[in-house]
């Protein structure tokens, strides 16, 4: 929450017509960089894929390895989102830990392994040597619960729940049970940005997955950007703008199940809405955009979750709010193998010294389709790096009551569980 002194945003910054290569030299070597140190050898697709047990699953541990790790996936482990961004983080950290093996099991939801629970697949990754146990989605949040209670000598590491939240209203004391998150709430923040510099229609679209705190408040951080670069540099009322959310039912398509991204998203594309946000694990958003493109739809996309999403259509991708899970899980393993690891909740921030730097575990990469632009989101971030904050009111909640009162600013509570949208938003709350 603390604001720390930025460096210049130069990934931001128009290019001057004398320094464009220049500046496109850096920008290349930049993604690059963000790309190496979170990428690793995959296993082939159909390995992953073949069958429920870990065994089948799971890619090869190191025979002599003397600490293991277990990563429970709860979508595909290259998915080009949420899945893909754990998995590339773990692997670019296990590769300099060369003594520690890894073996994980993806695709462990109702649809792709009907009547198998997460905790199952914990039991059979610890009977197989794993000594910490990582569950990557908020569905798990039982299953880490139940894993941490039926092996103590376990670690057991949930991504984006508050069981270990001392402050929070779910507090389960466990010691061998700890949480964490990036705050991305920053990045939507800048990802709304984005698509308010990007419309010509002002119809900016986010394609939800299911509702809950968590993609309540990311919404929520992703209109507050938008509205606030949409005054500030569009110089439109916030009245102008529509900003609408259609909620699909889960992270990812589930047939017969949830809504159609792909359908969602076209249907977003044909009815005037030239900017398309996305929270899901997959790239739909990304893959619709760029077939209306094609057509000759002026439309734009701001990819969510893993850093390469600008590469599905790069030059109508406004940009990509993601994470760098590598910092946090380096920290976790050094302490569990060390038998440091005691209960904690991190909620982690973006570093704004190198926003898309290595320590950074929130970012946010700018995409081709600002054009000039970019130096407008780059001055927002500069803001945003120097104490700007959107959680801040006067705001109202959809139903008309007060979420925070004028010159009040919202606590880490009551951003964590945002019971619903702010008024501005189209769509349920629920």
């Amino acid at each position: 929450m603390i604001p720390r002194t930025p460096k210049s945003p130069a990934a931001f910054a128009a290019p001057r017509a004398s320094t464009r290569s220049a500046v496109a030299v850096a920008l290349s070597l930049l993604a690059g960089a963000c790309q190496s140190s979170s990428t690793s050898t995959s296993p082939p697709a159909e390995k992953a894929a073949a069958a429920p047990t870990a065994a089948a699953s799971a890619s090869a541990a190191a025979p002599t390895a003397q600490y293991k790790v277990g990563m429970i996936l709860v979508g595909p482990y290259n998915d080009k989102g949420w899945n893909q961004a754990h998995y590339d983080g773990i692997r670019s950290v296990l590769a300099k830990m060369p003594d520690v093996g890894f073996e994980y099991v993806d695709k462990v939801n109702p649809a792709d392994r009907p009547n198998v629970k997460g905790s199952q697949v914990a039991d059979d990754l610890i009977s197989r040597g794993a000594r910490l146990v990582v569950y990557n989605s908020d569905d798990y949040k039982d299953d880490a619960l139940e894993t941490a209670r039926k092996h103590p000598q376990v670690t057991v590491l949930h991504v984006s729940g508050d069981y270990a939240w001392k402050d929070g209203k779910n507090h389960k004391p466990q010691p061998n049970l700890g949480n964490i998150m990036g705050r991305i709430e920053t990045a939507k923040h800048i990802s709304g940005c984005a698509a308010a510099l990007g419309t010509e229609t002002g119809k900016i679209g986010y394609l939800g997955p299911l509702v809950n705190d968590e993609t309540r408040r990311l919404v929520t951080a992703a209109y507050l950007g938008a509205r606030y670069c949409w005054e500030k540099y569009q110089k439109k009322k916030p009245e102008e703008l529509t900003f609408k959310v259609t909620w699909i039912g889960f992270w990812f398509n589930i047939p017969g199940v949830t809504l159609d991204p792909t359908k969602v998203a076209d249907d977003f594309y044909s009815s005037g809405f030239d900017v398309l946000l996305t929270g899901l694990d997959t790239p739909e958003a990304a893959l619709q955009a760029k077939k209306a493109s094609g057509a000759g739809k002026k439309v734009k996309y701001v990819h969510y979750d893993h850093k390469a999403g600008c590469d599905l259509a790069p030059d109508i991708c406004l940009g990509v709010a993601y994470y760098n899970w590598a910092p946090l899980y380096r920290d976790t393993i050094e302490k569990a193998r060390a038998g440091r690891y005691a209960s904690e909740f991190v909620w982690e921030g973006p570093d704004f010294r190198d926003l898309n730097g290595d320590a950074s575990v929130v970012g946010f990469l700018p995409g081709n389709a600002l054009g000039e632009r970019k130096a407008q989101l780059g001055a927002f971030v500069l803001t945003l790096a120097n104490g700007l904050d959107l959680w801040k009111g006067p705001l109202t909640f959809q139903d008309g009551s007060d979420f925070l009162k004028d010159g009040e600013t919202a606590t880490p509570q009551q951003i964590w569980y945002l019971p619903q949208l702010v008024r501005g938003i189209t769509g349920p709350s629920k």
